[in-house]
């Protein structure tokens, strides 16, 4: 991908814009209607619509990756719906955002239990995963962060999200994890020194 980076560079600006703004999306647990392409271009609207630069990885993956990645990195011994991955500020120059890490299979049962589908649920996550990549921290920030959610999701066409549904439920804290920095993140698995 590097050479072809510099090949489209030197060919037209726009075209590198375009391939440093790409995301990198993995899918390890596909759920109906899921695909690469459906998931890249939500990130990039809902990195733009937060106002967020730089490129973000998200991982789709099951309930096992999960509990490994919240044990590893949140200090939790059980699989989280969503995992936040900020980077270093000094990494490539602030071209790279971080990582969000969304487990497909509490998409899917959250999805069967709110009557939505698992694709939007995936995307309300990521959503989620995107505003703390932003900075945003819902632990602190006294509604901040839920505000610019709402906010977001009617924007973006998205149902109710994760702080609106947990305040209705009378949850105090969600079982969302916003991680130290990491310039490998849920991508790389290897936790920064």
């Amino acid at each position: 991908m590097v050479g072809q980076k510099r090949n489209l560079a030197q060919s037209s600006p726009r075209k590198a814009a375009q391939v440093a703004e790409r995301k990198v999306v993995t899918l390890k647990r596909r759920r109906g209607g899921l695909s690469g392409a459906m998931l890249e271009g939500f990130v990039l609207r809902a990195r733009r619509v937060v106002g967020l630069k730089g490129t973000v990885n998200v991982l789709v993956t099951g309930s096992s990756e999960m509990r490994v990645l919240n044990r590893r990195f949140g200090g939790k011994d059980k699989p989280t719906d969503v995992l936040s991955f900020p980077a270093l500020a000094q990494i490539e120059g602030g071209k790279f955002a971080g990582d969000v890490a969304v487990c497909a299979d509490i998409a899917a049962r959250n999805a069967r239990r709110l009557g939505h589908s698992a694709v939007e649920e995936v995307k309300i996550l990521t959503l989620h995963g995107v505003l703390h990549l932003a900075g945003y921290d819902h632990e602190s920030d006294n509604g901040r962060m839920a505000r610019k959610e709402s906010k977001l999701r009617r924007e973006l066409g998205l149902p109710t999200g994760l702080i609106e549904r947990n305040k209705q439920a009378g949850t105090k804290g969600l079982p969302v994890r916003k991680t130290r920095a990491s310039s490998r993140g849920a991508a790389g698995l290897r936790r920064p020194r």
